[in-house]
């Protein structure tokens, strides 16, 4: 393995107190867009309010995904042929915004959004902007290579995730509580807005990094399969890439419920609109007490234990919401807030992985090993309409258990990946 840290010049880290500060920074301020579109509470909602239909439900992780992973791929070539990498970080940000303030504007003018138009268009919309912002995501991977030394990475999670916490809950509390809770759903119209301002913002702010241009080696030409084929073959060949890989897809699995968290809480357990909010607040708090926590774990003592640590916790996720929906816990719909309590894990984790993820290749190989893990992400997703579907067919029971050994899998096989940073063969 390359020690990234002695592999990068000297001047890649002359202001990188200043680039931690303004990715985290940027972090914060993508978080409290975030909050206003979490995917386990606000969208499964937004697509209740247009069909309600469990299939529908179920193409949101899948749209998600390949949006976050497929772009990405193809797009990292030519994010590596940059000199520059924080003009593609703003660009992508811009990408980010302009889906929301689209979707803003047809909220305002429709009156009836439940046409029959509504709801393709909406996922069109949707995919849209998971594309911008996997290819964002790379962006903010690479540059964090660039800028940021391996030991510091974590530091850098833990800052955007507590204060990114603070903010995106002093966000809803202040306005998201009264959108939601307007008649016929007229409040998503200010949602949406704001979801399109915040991720503006946040790529004005990515253009305040302190970056000196790297000798460009230029685009090469290539056919479209071409960086597929690339994917395969670093899959194929890097041992330590695979094994944290099929993790990956393993715990990557458990988003395949994620939309019907919401729909369990309210259709079965009997909560109501007005804990919405509480759920919001809930998971994102999580996120600002796990980052630095497993932050530090994986400053110390590498990503490796960080992540064997967040999988063993989000296993258990799938089995506290159906006990509360069991019917044996008295007052359940006032504790189900817990199961987004451990929700909160999934973002973490998935940072934390594609931080290691940068620790297996120096810096010229990250957007490269970046977008083929994001593909080990998006590969589970193809099973996302099915398990839709079956929430519809099927007692739910069976796939929230089903994603839950299939977390704690993924936990056990943590044990047979390598620990790059301290050049330990697992």
């Amino acid at each position: 393995m390359e020690d990234e840290a002695h592999s990068q010049p000297p001047q890649q880290f002359r202001h990188e107190n200043w680039n931690l500060f303004v990715l985290a920074l940027q972090s914060v301020v993508l978080r409290v867009g975030w909050i206003f579109k979490t995917e386990s509470v606000i969208m499964p909602y937004v697509v209740d309010a247009i069909s309600g239909s469990g299939w529908m439900r179920g193409w949101l992780p899948i749209l998600s995904r390949i949006g976050q992973s497929v772009p990405p791929l193809i797009y990292a070539e030519r994010l590596r042929s940059h000199s520059i990498k924080k003009y593609p970080l703003f660009l992508t940000a811009v990408g980010m915004a302009v889906p929301f303030l689209i979707l803003s504007v047809l909220w305002w003018r429709l009156e009836d959004r439940q046409v029959a138009w509504m709801g393709p268009l909406f996922l069109v919309i949707y995919f849209i902007f998971f594309s911008a912002t996997g290819v964002n995501q790379l962006a903010f991977g690479t540059i964090q290579g660039k800028l940021v030394r391996p030991n510091r990475r974590g530091a850098l999670l833990g800052i955007g995730g507590i204060l990114g916490s603070i903010f995106a809950v002093i966000a809803a509390l202040t306005w998201l509580q009264d959108w939601i809770s307007m008649p016929n759903y007229d409040g998503f119209t200010w949602v949406f807005l704001f979801n399109g301002v915040a991720f503006l913002v946040a790529g004005l702010v990515s253009l305040c990094c302190s970056e000196h241009a790297e000798e460009s080696s230029g685009l090469t030409s290539y056919k479209m399969i071409e960086p597929f084929a690339n994917a395969w073959t670093v899959f194929r060949t890097d041992q330590a890439f695979r094994r944290a890989g099929i993790v990956a897809m393993l715990f990557i699995s458990s988003l395949l419920v994620f939309p019907h968290y919401q729909w369990l809480g309210m259709n079965v357990i009997g909560t109501s609109s007005n804990d919405l909010i509480v759920w919001v607040i809930a998971q994102n708090i999580s996120v600002g007490i796990y980052s630095p926590l497993l932050g530090a774990v994986a400053d110390r003592f590498g990503n490796r234990l960080a992540i064997r640590i967040g999988l063993f916790a989000v296993s258990f996720t799938p089995v506290i919401a159906i006990l509360f929906a069991s019917g044996y816990f008295p007052d359940a719909e006032k504790w189900y807030w817990m199961t987004f309590v451990l929700l909160g894990l999934t973002p973490v984790l998935m940072r934390t992985i594609l931080n290691y993820t940068l620790e297996l290749v120096g810096p010229d190989r990250h957007p490269q090993y970046l977008s083929t893990m994001r593909i080990c992400f998006a590969i589970p997703f193809v099973f996302s309409p099915l398990v839709g579907a079956l929430m519809d067919w099927i007692p739910y029971e069976i796939p929230f258990i089903g994603v839950g050994l299939l977390v704690l899998t993924g936990a056990l096989m943590t044990f047979r990946m390598s620990e790059p940073r301290f050049s330990d063969d697992a």
